[in-house]
């Protein structure tokens, strides 16, 4: 029976690749998504699927390109490591944070009523000063990828390999290149935005390169749909709240007419992550590896005014847990930000350790394991206490991560305009400017009982129409760029120009923690009622915050710091870290695979001819939220 069973099976797929060669279109199947890919660790993670699949595949958004010419220097981008670190002022600043994290754990007492006794680094430090690492195997069984074929590229994609001990140990091709190799490692996306920069690799042309080798290649691997047949499929392409118009267009642009998929919708991450959870409305707290970002969402609309996006996430929780255990007399003395590996050791062991319960104190025995390639496999003991709490906890004290010089909040800013979208509001209020001025004029000429009447209702009229096209904080068009005049220049004094923009750089300078980001954009909705309605339904998604006790820890500090109007008429204060049970990492994916579904989304589609004929028009007309 088993031999029948294959000999089917043999013939079944002999009549796939007869109907693939033929043309005939393949059935939409759900993939099977392998338990290894459904738990990524490495950055941020691209994650894609079919509407009907229960779980979406996730892979490294990482990419390794192998030199054009021999001899040439490799360029890495930097995971763990960023700009701002090494300052002069960096190293006070960190303690200066630390100080008050310290502070902050101490005035919260545990459950049990009595205050914690802080554990001091120098307790550690003396016993793990002493560890020496046990050898378990002299062969880790990790190996580098093989680049013998001389591939043009590797994406981060995860393979598994069995050691002499019989371990399974995963290893990610593009991060397990071997650095005297000659290879580029490239993350195309860096803080939520397209990671573009002046080295190799940098340029708009190449990022977007490699995107499109990425997403092609985990589409054809673990969707199992070739590339030919992407003209039978449509996708749904998830943004963040604060995007980039160019960069929006380039990508709908690559999705359709270089990769050929028939049409597409574009949609906010934080409507999508509603979607996913079954709430109508909620205060969206996304907290990623490299950015955080917050934003209020009422009936599938992301309001503008509530959008911020925080330059930090769970990266820089691994890098101050690193810095930490270092004061602590880390045992791993070989320990590197530059490498990969040691980045990767780093953010496994921020996962196993780290913490956010009050209740856990004093020093505590751990033990890891490090396994790289062409070198033994080694068993580390040591010793931490606080260090697990402290993290962590510098999501709500960001000065700990010791970062100086950067802009560390964004908000949303003015579009800097499309030259080929010509409707777009800098027109629409030059000629609502236009359209004032000749109605000035009639009013004048032919109102003589009530002479600027007409003009004042206009004047409401247009202050309206600005207000709602730019709201307190306006439409962005680069994170980088700044806020422009208006098109209405001389309706605003220089002056109060000068100071909005001045009092709005000294904002986005400031490193706001989680908790004070989110009563800012709580408080940034138009009524109370709203208001009432985010308070009352705060959804924490994203695997930046996936420690123990994160929910009852950070519902504590918002009831605390909410005004004292609204903490007398909400109800609860609720925080949801894992709506219906879900993993908090998929909830923004499940989104879009339910608007996929929808009867309404028919309306939201835009296809490739006309985009085609159209381009960025097309999205002003469709996208669901106000492009």
């Amino acid at each position: 029976q088993a031999e029948k069973g294959e000999a089917e099976n043999g013939k079944d797929k002999e009549r796939d690749r007869e109907r693939e060669q033929r043309g005939v279109k393949r059935p939409i199947v759900p993939a099977a998504v392998p338990e290894s890919l459904q738990e990524v660790r490495p950055g941020p993670p691209l994650r894609l699927g079919r509407a009907t699949d229960t779980l979406p595949v996730g892979i490294p958004h990482v990419i390794a390109r192998r030199h054009k010419q021999q001899g040439q220097t490799a360029y890495r981008d930097s995971w763990l490591l960023r700009e701002g670190l090494n300052k002069p002022e960096s190293t006070e600043q960190r303690q200066n944070g630390l100080k008050m994290v310290d502070q902050a754990i101490w005035s919260k007492k545990m459950s049990n009523g009595a205050r914690r006794i802080p554990v001091s680094p120098d307790q550690a430090r003396s016993y793990n000063r002493q560890m020496r690492p046990a050898i378990l195997d002299h062969s880790s069984g990790a190996k580098w990828t093989n680049t013998s074929n001389h591939p043009e590229f590797l994406v981060g994609e995860e393979e598994n390999v069995i050691n002499s001990m019989c371990n399974i140990i995963s290893y990610f091709q593009a991060l397990y290149v071997n650095p005297l190799d000659s290879y580029n490692i490239h993350w195309p996306i860096r803080r939520g935005q397209l990671n573009l920069h002046t080295g190799p690799g940098g340029s708009l042309t190449a990022v977007l390169a490699d995107l499109e080798v990425i997403w092609s290649h985990a589409i054809q691997k673990y969707l199992e749909i070739p590339l030919k047949d992407l003209k039978y499929y449509r996708c749904i392409l998830l943004i963040p709240d604060i995007y980039n118009k160019q960069h929006v267009k380039e990508l709908v642009n690559m999705i359709l007419m270089k990769m050929g998929f028939s049409g597409i919708v574009v949609h906010q991450e934080s409507v999508c992550a509603t979607f996913g959870s079954g709430l109508s409305s909620a205060c969206i707290v996304d907290v990623g590896d490299q950015k955080t970002s917050v934003c209020c969402v009422e009936d599938g609309i992301s309001h503008r005014n509530t959008r911020l996006c925080l330059a930090y996430g769970g990266s820089d929780v691994s890098r101050c847990f690193y810095w930490l255990m270092q004061r602590a007399g880390f045992p791993y003395r070989d320990c590197q930000l530059t490498n990969k590996l040691d980045c990767l050791l780093l953010q496994h062991l921020k996962e196993t350790f780290c913490h956010l319960d009050q209740d856990i104190s004093g020093l505590q025995d751990h033990e890891f394991q490090i396994r790289h390639p062409d070198s033994p496999a080694l068993l580390y003991q040591f010793r931490l206490g606080d260090e697990k709490l402290q993290a962590p906890m510098a999501l709500f004290y960001p000065a700990t991560f010791g970062i100086v010089g950067q802009k560390m909040t964004t908000l949303q800013h003015r579009s800097q305009g499309d030259p080929e979208d010509p409707h777009d509001e800098h027109y629409l209020l030059a000629t609502q400017s236009k359209q004032e001025q000749s109605s000035k004029a009639t009013a004048d000429r032919k109102s003589v009982s009530k002479p600027g009447a007409f003009e004042g209702d206009l004047r409401c009229q247009a202050s309206d129409i600005s207000e709602r096209m730019y709201p307190q904080e306006v439409e962005l068009g680069s994170s980088q760029g700044d806020c422009m005049i208006p098109g209405n220049e001389s309706e605003e004094p220089l002056t109060a120009h000068v100071s909005r923009k001045t009092a709005i750089s000294q904002f986005e300078g400031k490193a706001l923690g989680l908790d004070k980001a989110i009563l800012h954009s709580i408080d940034c909705c138009a009524s109370d009622d709203t208001k009432k309605k985010m308070y009352s339904s705060i959804l924490v998604v994203g695997g930046g915050l996936m420690f123990h006790k994160a929910q009852e820890f950070l519902q504590h500090r918002i009831l605390n710091k909410m005004p004292p109007s609204f903490r007398r008429v909400v109800e609860n204060v609720e925080v949801i870290t894992r709506p219906k049970d879900m993993d908090p990492r998929l909830i923004a994916w499940k989104g879009g695979a339910v608007l996929a579904c929808l009867d309404t989304t028919q309306e939201l589609w835009i296809y490739q001819r006309e985009w085609q004929r159209f381009g960025v028009r097309m999205l002003r007309e469709r996208a669901a939220f106000v492009w």
